[in-house]
């Protein structure tokens, strides 16, 4: 599958894709190091994402609800979950237990909703990091850095965090 990283503000990030949409999007790891001989050009559509990445981490805020995801790499209840966050706005966020509710589940789904987000092959891009516990906590964050990633993605947002 072709992928390919490339510098942000926050570090270096990557992205595959394949004829059917972007299978996989990684945010700055600092472990992570360029895939070399293994990487490919982008296309022209990738590159005009990798573009609005770049310009989104750097605070000109950008709406990836009209990328072309591989949605058949996740499954039916996970495709239901990602969908709905699509459509949570930049310096918005929403709780898990509303997620639910959008879907028609009892807000007690909210574990599920969870475990869906957590394997998100696209945060960021399907942002998974709007979507804060019910007490208005930053809870789990499966990208690198965890629920501080979390949190510097959403103030780059101009998301109201609530502080303990």
């Amino acid at each position: 599958m072709p992928h390919a990283t490339f510098p942000t503000s926050l570090g270096t990030c990557a992205i595959a894709w394949a004829d059917s949409g972007l299978t996989r999007f990684l945010l700055p790891d600092p472990e992570r190091r360029s895939g070399g001989d293994t990487e490919a050009e982008p296309p022209d559509w990738v590159r005009a994402i990798v573009n609005r990445v770049q310009r989104h981490l750097a605070g000109e805020w950008q709406d990836f609800s009209d990328v072309r995801y591989d949605f058949k790499r996740v499954g039916e209840f996970n495709h239901s979950v990602l969908q709905a966050t699509l459509s949570i706005k930049c310096g918005q966020t929403v709780t898990y237990g509303e997620i639910a509710t959008s879907l028609g589940l009892p807000a007690a789904a909210s574990r599920a909703i969870g475990s869906a987000l957590g394997a998100n092959p696209w945060p960021l891009l399907i942002p998974c990091h709007r979507v804060i516990a019910a007490t208005g906590k930053m809870t789990g964050f499966s990208g690198p850095g965890g629920v501080s990633t979390k949190v510097r993605l959403l103030a780059i947002e101009g998301a109201q965090l609530v502080t303990e």
